[in-house]
């Protein structure tokens, strides 16, 4: 079971519905709640629409956060939430749910690769570090963010980005405020010292 297939299937039945919606609605977050109830149901046509509903902003996160394996995450991500249909109680919103599940899979497949392939985790901090291609990073957002961890990476494009607020930001990434606020300050202060690394080359 795929969420492409999903999201395929629903594609020519579904109402297109208004990206300019805000993701944190009280109305949105309700329907979504409603709709995840009936997909722990087995309602297939109900998770459609959730897939509808979430799966550009998630894509767009991963694509971020992960590179070229963001869209298998992406599905795998789809795939979990709906077999974990039953875990969602609510509490917050299905967006920063199903979000959390694609983080959580990026770091779970992450560890796995640095295991295979014995990689240091202070790997990311020497990436970061790296002087290499300032010039072209001052005018490139995709190699700013490449040069950053992914945690900061993650934590910049859930804020910045996409508009998240820290506390949705640290409830997606599942750490605290603290570490969150820390993420961005560290990824912001890298990301222009080496703009103006570039701007002086």
């Amino acid at each position: 079971m795929s969420a492409s297939h999903f999201s395929s299937a629903a594609a020519s039945r579904a109402p297109r519905l208004p990206r300019s919606a805000p993701l944190r609605e009280k109305g949105r977050a309700d329907e979504d709640w409603a709709l995840n109830q009936r997909v722990a149901g087995g309602d297939r046509a109900a998770f459609q629409l959730l897939v509808l509903r979430h799966e550009g902003r998630l894509r767009a996160f991963l694509a971020r956060a992960a590179g070229c394996d963001a869209d298998d995450l992406a599905q795998e991500a789809f795939v979990r939430a709906w077999q974990r249909a039953g875990d969602f109680r609510g509490q917050g919103s299905y967006a920063a749910w199903i979000m959390g599940i694609g983080w959580r899979l990026f770091l779970d497949q992450r560890r796995t690769a640095q295991r295979r392939e014995g990689l240091a985790q202070g790997d990311d901090v020497a990436t970061a570090t790296d002087p290499r291609g300032a010039s072209d990073a001052a005018i490139d957002a995709d190699r700013l963010l490449g040069a950053l961890s992914p945690q900061e990476r993650a934590a910049l494009t859930l804020c910045f980005g996409h508009g998240w607020s820290h506390g949705d930001a640290a409830e997606i990434m599942g750490v605290p405020l603290g570490t969150l606020k820390s993420l961005v300050l560290r990824g912001r202060a890298k990301a222009q010292k080496m703009i103006g690394e570039g701007a002086d080359a």
